[in-house]
């Protein structure tokens, strides 16, 4: 009977044993598959941030090389542009700064502009002229435009105004300025496009 007793308490025990012992291979299996998918997903992910990565790098280098291109390229124009002025205005500044400096060539053109203004307008005009100029020029004019003034000329003098002269309407509503500087303006819109061609070999 003890025997026996004995028998089935090993049989028992036994079972038992291995009945725990599929279940932890079961659990460990299962943790293994669990964790082999975990691993598949986490490498998935890892890839994908990988990918994301490279393609945002490869992005931001084109982005930045188109900038670069473009900064290079506006640079370029610039500089181009900048020696175009620099030689262009070598070329008319001594000119046109001799040219304004002839004060018979200034008293003439004046003289030429009012005439040429009050053949087809009323004398109702002011000349301006600068104020360093005004000694000599105002004795002059005086002289030069004597019935022009009698009429309705004018003759005023700025400070603002260091060459040539301004005309229009007493009024004010508009001037039409001959200084250096327009005449140099003047002539740099025509000579730059040729400028820019001989040095650049551009059309």
């Amino acid at each position: 009977m003890t025997q026996k007793l004995q028998e089935l308490t090993e049989k028992i025990y036994n079972e038992g044993v291995q009945k725990a012992k599929n279940e932890a291979e079961k659990i460990l299996k299962e943790a293994e598959k669990n964790a082999a998918a975990i691993e598949e997903e986490a490498n998935k992910k890892a890839e994908k941030i990988v990918s994301e990565a490279i393609n945002k790098a490869e992005e931001t280098k084109k982005h930045v090389e188109a900038e670069m291109k473009m900064a290079v390229k506006q640079a370029i124009t610039a500089l181009k542009q900048n020696i175009t002025n620099l030689v262009t205005m070598q070329a008319i500044e001594p000119a046109t700064r001799e040219l304004f400096a002839d004060k018979k060539f200034l008293s003439e053109l004046i003289i030429k502009s009012v005439e040429g203004w009050t053949k087809n307008e009323s004398m109702d005009l002011t000349v301006i002229l600068p104020e360093s100029e005004r000694n000599t020029m105002e004795k002059y004019f005086k002289n030069q435009l004597a019935d022009q003034l009698n009429k309705g000329l004018t003759l005023s003098f700025s400070k603002n105004l260091k060459t040539g002269f301004k005309i229009g309407p007493s009024d004010g509503s508009y001037v039409i300025s001959f200084t250096d500087e327009d005449f140099n303006n003047f002539f740099k819109a025509y000579l730059r496009p040729k400028t820019n061609e001989l040095l650049f070999e551009e059309k």
